[in-house]
């Protein structure tokens, strides 16, 4: 889908109020509040508009929370299966629908290449197509940005195929022949099932990854999580406080109208666990011995949200369906430490251990060591800037379709505001509308 063309008018124009680097959902989500309050804007987009939904995702992805949670500003889930998981196709379209109602002032194909603080105020921004100003710029390009492969990769025989997670498609893109998948984190454990359920002999090593139940006690435990307030629970009262960004997903699944991921399930039926992959030696790889505490770990999870189900029901005097524990169904006996790549049949690699934000083309110093913006709800402490789209920005949703709304209301609510009256409620972390 190319916008090229929209609001062509104003392309002539080197300085906006605010300019938007992303096109993804949480761009534009920004960009329809600033159309609501008559904020003239701009969107740059590095590729298309909502380009990782149609370029990397693999052929049977599906959404991991029910269709109802799909709620960007004006213009909500509206289909017939609320509590259905919307297909990789499904979704695009469903992204589609809101690009047309919305008709976002963006332009695609630019690469904004450095933004830097001006001495007089705001910020100039260096881009493939020209340098422009803004008063306020919002980077809403995500934090998942480079994919993690480790260092080792490079010394793998070259006759082995290796993918990273955003370039994986289906089964038979890969070659014939075994695969391993590295990273148990949602994206790896779905795409172990998908090679698995196409008969592929699947190796998988295994991370720290939680897991949780898809349904439990007559519902999906997103319904029971959200009328328990989990999904509004903002960062600073969460028990991790900021260190909750850096968990990992539990991993479950909305393929086939939603089920578990029982990874001990997959190894009664032929797929090989590891522990968590150390090194590599000539064509062998080893492992540490981790396997059975990651498994016992994941599966702790699981029983502690279940719990905590059963706690609200109890509280609430709800009428539902009786409790229930999980309990392994499978043992790893001996741990297989080691794997020589050529006696196993490997084929391809596929490295599902996560992204690296790189935001060093913004020079602005609001970074921590880690190179993860510090901020305040998306506010920096640099007067104008601000981040969208971000994991846990603010609640758990704010990376997702469920709650980037809420975010890029209170940013372009806060611009709003600072452009009336000035500057307002000042803190440490940052400028914080009055009224908010």
């Amino acid at each position: 889908m190319n916008f090229s063309m929209i609001q062509p008018s104003i392309y002539h124009a080197s300085h906006y109020p605010v300019i938007i680097v992303g096109g993804g959902q949480s761009g534009l989500s920004a960009s329809h509040y600033l159309q609501q309050l008559d904020i003239e804007h701009l969107v740059l987009e590095k590729h298309e508009a909502t380009h990782a939904w149609r370029e990397k995702r693999w052929d049977a992805f599906s959404l991991v929370t029910p269709n109802w949670q799909c709620n960007l500003p004006g213009y909500p889930y509206a289909g017939n299966d609320p509590h259905g998981f919307m297909k990789r196709d499904e979704i695009i379209a469903y992204l589609d629908g809101f690009i047309d109602t919305l008709q976002p002032p963006i332009r695609e194909g630019v690469t904004v290449n450095l933004v830097t603080p001006l001495e007089s105020g705001g910020y100039e921004l260096q881009t493939t197509v020209g340098t422009f100003t803004a008063d306020h710029v919002i980077v809403a390009s995500g934090g998942y940005h480079t994919p993690i492969i480790p260092d080792f990769a490079a010394k793998l025989p070259a006759t082995i195929t290796q993918i990273h997670s955003e370039q994986y498609r289906n089964p038979e893109s890969l070659p014939e022949g075994a695969v391993l998948v590295v990273g148990s984190g949602q994206s790896g454990a779905q795409i172990a099932e998908d090679l698995h359920l196409a008969g592929k002999q699947v190796y998988l090593a295994t991370g720290d990854a939680p897991r949780c139940a898809r349904f439990y006690r007559g519902r999906d435990v997103v319904d029971w999580l959200a009328d328990m307030g989990y999904y509004d629970l903002p960062v600073e009262e969460h028990p991790l406080r900021e260190g909750v960004r850096d968990n990992t997903n539990h991993y479950v699944t909305g393929r086939d109208g939603g089920r578990d991921i029982d990874l001990r399930r997959f190894a009664k039926d032929g797929m090989v666990l590891f522990g968590r992959l150390e090194q590599l030696d000539g064509d062998t790889l080893s492992f540490a011995p981790t396997l059975k505490a990651n498994l016992d770990n994941a599966d702790a999870v699981y029983n502690r949200i279940n719990r905590s189900i059963d706690q609200y029901i109890e509280k609430q005097g709800i009428t539902a369906e009786s409790a229930s524990r999980y309990e392994p169904v499978w043992e790893p006996m001996n741990e297989h430490n080691t794997l020589n790549l050529n006696e196993a049949g490997i084929t391809s690699i596929i490295w599902c251990i996560g992204f690296r934000p790189d935001f060093s083309w913004v020079d602005v110093p609001v970074f921590n060591a880690q190179g993860y913006p510090n901020h305040q709800r998306g506010v920096t402490t640099h007067a104008g800037l601000y981040f969208l789209g971000l994991p846990w920005l603010y609640t758990w949703g704010s990376g997702r379709f469920s709650g980037v709304a809420r975010d890029a209301e209170f940013i372009v609510r806060l611009i709003d505001e600072i452009r009336v009256k000035g500057y307002v409620g000042a803190s440490e972390s940052g400028y914080v509308p009055s009224t908010l």
